[in-house]
């Protein structure tokens, strides 16, 4: 479909229109052998002996070398000569440096082999032992967003159950966290459950182990889930996640501005423009004083590319194929960049960043998600604001998708333990008490991921619509606050310059081209 966005258009008129290593010798070894001399004309008596045992020679003599004797026992004649034999000096011992390398070598090869031999048995051997023996089994759980205390709740009621399995749960920084925790499990020294972004599974494919059947089958997370979890988790029939929650964006309000101007939240873009417009107030210069929508610019807009994703989704554009929606994405792209260039213009990059904006009370629309609510209460506790539903297009319900789930590790050495505790943090009753723990600290819970407990939150105006469109969310790796410094940051850049370039005057058919390779390549490096 293609989209004609223009923020000076009629009221009645539709901004989507909908389509389609020695040698061995005989020689004696240690002994050299000289013949001696003839002997002279009186021949010395043959005195049978002893083997003799050789004197030292005298200081300065020559050595005076003997023939190789027989065995013990046995006469041997023994010839004297008046004759010296030559000085031949020490005696060379034959391959005497040769055996001792090899000999260092053998010595050097067995503690490699000792060393390997106790590597492998305190390495395999004996978690296998210590597994199977029936012992305590302590798991390592990496988390991001649930407080501690939250999630020991959580914990203890399972330990409870499972009285051989304890829990250690380390909230960790998001910064860096990914990278940390491919390198680390690689390492071998990671986690064997952790938090990851639904859209991380390119990345983390290598470290990530399916979910057994007995854990949980695929009719049973299909009919627990949200369909978008179903596209995001379940890759070749397998399982490799559970959400605790799931999220949407929404638009937020300014009710102290709607009700002084009359107005309701708008439910479909054209009332959304009219809007933006009526709510933005200007001084005499031109200067937007107070914003009618934070919408527009990249750097200075919270979920900036999370938002261009739902204008994507909404004018149909395949995130999978993008080349061939090259014009639906340039629409897209000049319809969010209208907010921020047109004569009217409602919002420019000069202006706060727009989650402190919308704060302040400088904008009257804000687009965020379920979490956006508490950094807003703490910039501004007395802010009168509320959650309605994004905007849609005629005759149709797209809403983006952005949320964490919980996985085992492939290099865990206790599966059958880490399955089981998956299995317990996907039961209805789990979720519930995560909910009710996290409200006990704030105004709600996260909102669930479990299709049947949609309905519980009905009585909450604030935290409902970021279920409401789950139902009809998709998810796009064009996201932020995932700090993944990969795929999603990465995209976000290629996005960002695209928007930037129309913001300066750039061909908008060039940008999208720029874009669209760009994120091609980063696709290929993830093998999407």
């Amino acid at each position: 479909m293609v989209l004609y966005y223009k923020l000076g258009m009629d009221n009645d008129q539709t901004i989507f229109q909908n389509p389609n290593t020695q040698p061995k010798t005989d020689e004696p070894v240690g002994m050299n052998v000289v013949p001696p001399p003839p002997p002279p004309p009186q021949e010395a008596p043959v005195v049978p002996v002893q083997p003799p045992v050789t004197p030292e020679p005298p200081v300065e003599e020559p050595l005076v070398q003997a023939e190789p004797q027989p065995p013990q026992g046995l006469p041997v004649e023994m010839k004297v000569t008046d004759k010296a034999p030559p000085n031949v000096g020490p005696p060379k011992i034959p391959g005497n440096r040769m055996p001792l390398v090899k000999k260092l070598v053998k010595i050097g090869i067995g503690i490699v082999v000792v060393l390997l031999v106790f590597s492998f048995i305190f390495s395999v051997v004996i978690p296998m032992i210590t597994k199977n023996s029936g012992g305590k089994v302590t798991l390592t759980y990496w988390g991001l967003w649930e407080d501690s205390k939250t999630m020991q709740v959580l914990i203890s009621d399972f330990e409870r159950q499972n009285p051989d399995i304890k829990i250690n749960y380390s909230k960790q920084d998001i910064k860096q966290y990914r990278e940390r925790l491919v390198t680390r499990t690689n390492d071998g020294n990671g986690p064997d459950i952790f938090s990851f972004h639904n859209t991380w599974y390119p990345m983390l494919s290598g470290i990530l182990l399916s979910l057994p059947t007995d854990v949980i089958s695929n009719e049973e997370f299909n009919k627990s889930f949200y369909p978008v979890t179903q596209k995001d988790l379940v890759k070749g029939g397998a399982i490799y996640g559970i959400p605790l929650g799931i999220d949407t964006l929404q638009l937020y309000v300014n009710t102290q501005l709607f009700q002084a101007a009359g107005l309701t939240p708008p439910t479909n873009w054209n009332d959304f423009i009219n809007d933006a417009r009526t709510l933005t107030v200007k001084d005499k210069d031109g200067k937007i004083q107070t914003a009618g929508v934070a919408l527009g610019t990249f750097d200075n807009v919270t979920h900036a590319p999370d938002i261009l994703s739902l204008l994507f989704l909404q004018n149909g554009v395949s995130l999978e194929d993008m080349q061939a929606s090259s014009d639906r994405i340039i629409s897209a792209l000049n319809f969010y960049t209208s907010f921020a260039i047109d004569a009217d213009n409602v919002w420019d990059d000069t202006l706060d960043p727009s989650i402190l904006a919308f704060s302040k009370g400088k904008a009257a629309m804000f687009f965020g998600y379920s979490w956006d609510y508490f950094i807003i209460k703490q910039y501004n506790p007395n802010l009168s604001f509320g959650v309605a539903l994004v905007p849609q297009l005629p005759n149709q319900k797209v809403a983006l998708a952005s949320y964490w789930a919980q996985g085992v590790s492939a290099k865990t050495t206790h599966p059958k333990e880490a399955f089981l505790f998956m299995k317990y943090l996907a039961l209805k009753s789990t979720q519930q008490t995560l909910y009710a723990e996290e409200a006990k600290t704030r105004a709600f819970g996260e909102p669930y991921a479990r299709v049947d407990l949609a309905d519980t939150l009905k009585s909450n105006p604030t935290v409902y619509p970021f279920i409401q469109d789950a139902a009809f969310a998709l998810s796009s790796p064009f996201v932020d606050s995932t700090y993944d410094n990969g795929l999603n940051q990465s995209l976000n850049t290629y996005l960002g310059n695209a928007v930037n370039s129309i913001l300066d005057g750039g061909s908008p058919e060039t940008a999208v081209d720029t874009l669209i390779q760009g994120a091609g390549q980063v696709f290929q490096k993830y093998g999407q």
